[in-house]
């Protein structure tokens, strides 16, 4: 029964660390990619590049109505674009992009933008330095508040489980 005791604290704390843990993974990344289009944007290497191949991938979403019964609540669709250039170096680079233009299809030509260093860190997408900042910065604002949400529900945790070792026996 002791074991027990220590258990349910212990799960209050560990699951809401491991979520925290993957937000911090998910801003790393996030972090990563804004500065690998920026570096692509600022180097000034631009080359001419193919769109292979468009496909999309699904996610749905589930909704919960509050009587035990989960509802299919929509689906969402990221599109995704296989692209293929050549450096100044003639090296053959494709890469893989999400999030691009619905409007570029198999065949059309596009803009690469690359840093010399990494080609294969290119991105497709138009110059847009404040869009980019706007959305790290929004996913910085949701990533911290999920954070301090995280660390709020431990803390208010633990109080409880404190007053309620020192009011049961």
């Amino acid at each position: 029964m002791e074991a027990l005791t220590y258990a349910v604290p212990a799960l209050f704390c560990l699951v809401p660390t491991l979520m925290m843990g993957g937000a911090v993974f998910l801003l790393v990344r996030v972090t990563r990619r804004s500065r690998e289009v920026r570096g692509a944007w600022s180097s000034g290497l631009t080359a001419e590049g193919r769109c292979l191949r468009t496909y999309q991938t699904y996610q749905t979403h589930r909704t919960y109505d509050g009587t035990g019964d989960w509802h299919r609540g929509g689906v969402s669709a990221t599109v995704h674009h296989v692209y293929e250039f050549t450096t100044r170096e003639g090296r053959g680079v494709r890469f893989t992009e999400s999030n691009g233009p619905v409007t570029t299809v198999e065949g059309d030509i596009v803009t690469v933008h690359y840093a010399a260093e990494h080609p294969e860190r290119a991105t497709a997408h138009a110059p847009a330095p404040g869009r980019l900042a706007v959305g790290q910065g929004c996913a910085y604002a949701f990533f911290g508040v999920f954070i301090v949400f995280c660390l709020a529900f431990m803390g208010i945790a633990y109080l409880i489980f404190s007053a309620a070792d020192e009011v049961l026996p």
